[in-house]
């Protein structure tokens, strides 16, 4: 097994920042693998077994809720004890909250369900962090990557849009009640991450190199961090209002389970494909420009999936979804990575990660009461003010910069 470094100051190494990042394109593979099929199966799994249809998506929010209630003290933990850790222990927690799940659907307990969601979510926590694991790579290693070392990083979740989808159809049938077999097939995934998990070694300043951290109200005092946080947390949060309640609404409409795992793959596919490239557009037109672009396009996704209910409705609604998101969450996670030292880095990546959570919560339990109440198009139509905040809050940061850029 390696050993994370506590240097401060290694040598430059470009070919090792390269091997280590690709160590963490694996692992947010098989962590989107994770994520993407707990999506497809949750709802329909949840709507099976809840007292009530308003209640389907409630195992997605539980699971969201878990990340959320992990992503700090997660942060906090990978500050002290190292990213490696951290991603073996999310692991860890995963392998324990898929096999709790496929319990539960076995037995037929919603409540158990909810709870091995819940539990899963903490792998979410701690695997969010691998695109700043890329970011700390490239910082100690070789500078000039670092936005395309994340937009990398991001792009290995392309496996989760290909492989998830696939997994739940070949899975969701192959033990006698159904999605059982989907739940226990993730319990296998996450031990493959902890297996890839473990060859990494990730530099780590040593504590008196780190410099003084400042109080935190000084950090979410800047434009820069204002702006970062809210398009991050606004990109998850409208994306995340149309995929959870996808899989639904094309139930209703008459669309089969195939159908529907179709869709997510490709909504999924555009999410992470973007990654090979995205980081190099930063670099050319800066993230400001790009965060607009990714704006623009979650807009197109807002009015196709409110123009039609058909098989091409849905797949040109969340083929462009996945592209804006991409764009916006790339921009959002390389300007946050401007805004604090190295001794601040722990908590602020998790009061980062914490607000993204929050309005994941947010949208996730929305989402099947909306699309109950109000039907899916106008589900849709409550993301948009959002979309034009955060396009709005962007377009302001760039003007100011350009005027202390003139001054």
């Amino acid at each position: 097994m390696t050993v994370e470094s506590a240097s401060s100051d290694p040598e430059p190494d470009p070919a090792r920042a390269r091997r280590q990042i690709l160590l963490l394109v694996f692992c947010q593979a098989l962590l989107y693998i994770n994520s993407v099929t707990l999506i497809t199966v949750n709802g329909l799994a949840g709507l099976a077994l809840a007292p009530s249809p308003l209640w389907a998506t409630l195992p997605v929010t539980t699971y969201i809720v878990g990340a959320a209630t992990m992503t700090v003290p997660a942060s906090l933990a990978m500050g002290r004890f190292g990213r490696r850790a951290g991603f073996m222990t999310g692991g860890a927690l995963a392998i324990i909250g898929t096999l709790i799940a496929a319990t539960a659907v076995h037995s037929g307990s919603f409540v158990m369900l909810c709870f091995g969601t819940f539990i899963v979510g903490f792998y979410n926590a701690f695997g969010q962090y691998l695109r700043f694991a890329a970011a700390d790579v490239a910082e100690a290693y070789d500078p000039s990557i670092k936005e395309r070392a994340i937009s990398w990083v991001l792009a290995g979740g392309i496996a989760g849009g290909i492989v998830g989808p696939e997994l739940s159809k070949l899975t969701r049938a192959a033990l006698p009640v159904m999605f059982a077999g989907s739940y226990a097939a993730l319990a296998c995934v996450a031990l493959l991450g902890m297996l890839v998990a473990s060859a990494l070694s990730i530099p780590r300043p040593k504590t008196a190199a780190a410099g003084t951290a400042r109080p935190l109200h000084m950090i979410v005092a800047q434009p820069t961090f204002v702006i970062a946080v809210l398009v991050g947390a606004i990109s998850y949060g409208a994306m995340n209002l149309l995929m959870t309640a996808t899989p639904l609404a094309m139930k209703v409409c008459g669309f089969g389970y195939p159908e529907a795992a179709d869709i997510i793959k490709w909504h999924v596919v555009a999410m992470f494909a973007p990654g090979f490239f995205t980081g190099s557009l930063i670099q050319r037109f800066g993230t400001q420009r790009v965060t607009v672009a990714g704006c623009l396009l979650m807009g197109v996704a807002i009015i196709t999936a409110h123009s039609g209910l058909t098989y091409a409705h849905f797949w040109g609604a969340l083929v462009p979804l996945g592209l804006g998101w991409n764009f916006m969450f790339t921009s959002a996670t390389t300007l946050l990575t401007t805004t604090y030292t190295v001794a601040e880095k722990a908590k602020v990546q998790g009061v980062n990660d914490l607000a993204v959570f929050l309005t994941m919560i947010t949208s996730s339990a929305a989402s099947g009461a909306l699309l109950s109440t109000t039907g899916w198009h106008d589900l849709n139509l409550y993301s948009a003010p959002f979309v034009l905040l955060a396009a709005l809050g962007t377009f302001w940061l760039l003007v100011q910069k350009r005027r202390v850029a003139h001054a």
